[in-house]
């Protein structure tokens, strides 16, 4: 009896993590699903809201020279050629790329390269870790879950041009500005403690990785020269031996004909 007992007491408790794991699977596919549809709904909302227009029209208002600059700005920060492959972000295949310079003013040029060459990494990186953290605040995915639902009745709302509240005509443009507002300040107290700590956490992983990532030998990259063309030494080769050829058969005749 005791035995069986202890047979159904490990059946059950198997059964339990199995049961629990299961769980835990449907809860981050749950999460993953009211993420995925939140940005949706808000990603339609800005679209048909018509803010982009609005924020084109006040770009273009701008002067000549601060829209060229923001343009050579974007291209310059945001160019996928600064973002470094995983070898190169670790340093795979090299000798020691990780160590600990002693030297102040090597350590600082160090910091200073690392933060120029990896800055789209370093990006990326607390771009990842804000939706990992994301994803384990439940109270946050409800809440951006409830803001876009909120977001896509107001859109249903406004359909027509506009929307009648208390018997005070509201625009979509209105409304829509309103919401924006109301969803800034709604989005700021439900990241707030996931915003410092994928701050904190990314901030620590990423100045070690500056501190210590000894990335010296890319320095010279953007010095290379490209290369265009096709070279094929064995044409070189065959034209300078026809070039010598043809001086020694020439030089030969010249002198043949002054002997004769």
């Amino acid at each position: 009896m005791a035995l069986m007992d202890d047979n159904t007491t490990s059946a059950s408790s198997a059964s339990g993590g199995v049961g629990g794991g299961t769980v835990g699977v449907g809860n981050v596919a749950g999460a993953l699903s009211a993420l995925t549809s939140a940005s949706a709904n808000i990603k339609s909302a800005w679209d048909k809201s018509g803010a982009s227009n609005v924020l084109a029209s006040a770009q273009s208002n701008l002067p000549q020279g601060a829209q060229d600059t923001l343009a050579v700005a974007k291209s310059r920060i945001f160019n996928r050629q600064n973002l470094r492959s995983p070898a190169v972000f670790f340093g795979i295949g090299e000798e020691a790329p990780f160590y600990l310079e002693r030297v102040p003013s090597l350590l600082t040029s160090r910091l200073q390269h690392n933060l120029s060459f990896f800055y789209l990494n370093y990006a990326c990186v607390t771009a990842l870790l804000f939706c990992l953290t994301l994803l384990i605040s439940p109270t946050a995915i409800i809440g951006i879950g409830l803001l876009g639902m909120a977001w896509l009745a107001l859109i249903r709302a406004t359909s027509e041009g506009s929307i009648k509240v208390k018997g005070i005509i509201v625009t979509q443009k209105q409304a829509t500005l309103a919401m924006s507002i109301l969803s800034v300040i709604v989005l700021i107290w439900l990241l707030n403690h996931i915003f410092w700590m994928t701050i904190g956490t990314s901030g620590f992983l990423c100045g070690v990785h500056c501190l210590l990532r000894d990335a010296s030998m890319h320095k010279d990259e953007s010095d290379r020269v490209v290369m265009r063309g096709d070279l094929s030494l064995d044409e070189v080769a065959d034209d300078d031996e026809a070039q010598f050829l043809n001086r020694a058969m020439g030089g030969g005749g010249a002198s043949i004909g002054s002997m004769a």
